[in-house]
C-alpha cells in the first residue's frame, strides 16, 4: 500500500510559478510510474504529466509542454511538478497518482491505470 501526499499548491498571479511535491510512503516507490492529474471546477479530471520509475522518461499533456517539468527523487520518495508561466486556466486541484504499468502514452494518461491517489492540492492562478 502506497500513501501519497501532495503539497505546494497555493495562489499565484498569472505568469508566476509553483512547485508541487508528491511524497510517498509505504511500498517500493521506485517501482511506480507517477502521474499528475488535475480537475477544475465543473470539468473532468485530466492528465498533466507522468514520469517513469527511474526518472529517465516523462510525458506531458499538450497544455503542460514547455511550461511544466516533472522530476523525481527516489531517495526521497518524492515527485515534483515545477509549473512555470501559469495561466488562469491552470486553476485546478492537482493530484498525484502511482501505478505499475508500461510507460506508454495510452496507459499513463488514463486515470484508471493508477492504483494509488493523493488527496490533491489546490492551485489558483489570478489574472
Amino acid at each position: 500500500q502506497v500513501q501519497l501526499v501532495e503539497s505546494g499548491g497555493g495562489v499565484v498571479q498569472a505568469g508566476g510559478s509553483l512547485r508541487l511535491s508528491c511524497a510517498a510512503s509505504g511500498g517500493t516507490f521506485s517501482r511506480y510510474v507517477i502521474g499528475w492529474f488535475r480537475q477544475a471546477p465543473g470539468k473532468e479530471r485530466e492528465f498533466v504529466a507522468a514520469i517513469n520509475w527511474s526518472g529517465s522518461s516523462n510525458y506531458y499533456a499538450d497544455s503542460a509542454k514547455g511550461r511544466f517539468t516533472i522530476s523525481r527523487d527516489n531517495d526521497k520518495s518524492t515527485v515534483y511538478l515545477q509549473m512555470n508561466s501559469l495561466k488562469p486556466e491552470d486553476r485546478a486541484v492537482y493530484s498525484c497518482a502511482a501505478g505499475v504499468m508500461a510507460f506508454n502514452t495510452v496507459r499513463l494518461t488514463t486515470a484508471r491505470n493508477y492504483d494509488y491517489w493523493g488527496q490533491g492540492t489546490q492551485v489558483t492562478v489570478s489574472s
